[in-house]
């Protein structure tokens, strides 16, 4: 198990805790806040990626994640206790189950090839296969308990929707020529100790890593509700 994942996996089970503690003890308000928090750092350490590398383009890129941003944090704000897990079970699910898989399975079926090679040569076929099917499988599961398939069908998407923010974010690091999304502001001293918060430290990603996927997905699950 890899250091990034191990973080990954803390940083997001602290989230789980306190998300789930405040769901039902606060009406969430106190982890509507955090994400909140969570995103304002991730805004400021992408406008610190203009640091790097100005062009029309990457201006344009980082405008559609800032909105994925903002739209990720309203999402959250609205969210309530049922469709909370759909979240927690497809979007984090996917990521840890696709890691999971494809250190178990990775290149032993595709041997020859990856998915996203010019984007993130670390996605395997096995890994990114299984884990859409496992977070599309646990959230229709849970849907088939509850009876709302008719109403929340929307939340199926979480998985392939926390893959495609993961590469979005990629490949934004990849047009701005950044590695990490706190490379940039983890050099101030006093950022540093906030970026450690989420094992944020040098030549580790930091809170844009950590909410990218929740992010995207938050905001179009926000635009198909507000359309349907």
């Amino acid at each position: 198990m890899d250091k990034n994942f191990k973080v990954r996996l803390i940083v997001g089970a602290g989230m789980f805790a306190v998300a789930l503690l405040s769901l039902y003890t606060f009406n969430a308000i106190p982890f509507k806040i955090i994400f909140g928090v969570f995103a304002l750092i991730s805004a400021i350490e992408l406008l610190s990626f203009f640091h790097n590398k100005f062009t029309v383009s990457n201006a344009v890129l980082g405008l559609i994640e800032l909105a994925f941003l903002v739209g990720g944090a309203v999402f959250v704000a609205k969210i309530d206790l049922a469709h909370f897990w759909y979240i927690i079970l497809g979007v984090p699910g996917y990521d840890i189950f696709a890691y999971l898989f494809g250190k178990a399975f990775g290149g032993k079926v595709f041997t020859k090839s990856r998915p996203f090679p010019k984007v993130s040569k670390n996605k395997t076929w096995e890994g990114t296969i299984l884990g859409l099917l496992s977070a599309v499988g646990m959230v229709a599961v849970l849907m088939a308990v509850r009876g709302s398939f008719t109403t929340d069908w929307m939340y199926l998407f979480c998985g392939p929707l926390a893959l495609m923010g993961d590469l979005f974010e990629s490949y934004l690091k990849r047009s701005f020529k950044v590695k990490d999304s706190n490379e940039i502001v983890i050099e101030d001293k006093k950022f540093a100790r906030l970026e450690n918060l989420v094992g944020g430290s040098a030549g580790h990603g930091g809170y844009l890593d950590r909410i990218d996927s929740t992010a995207f997905a938050g905001t179009i699950l926000l635009l198909l509700s507000l359309l349907i």
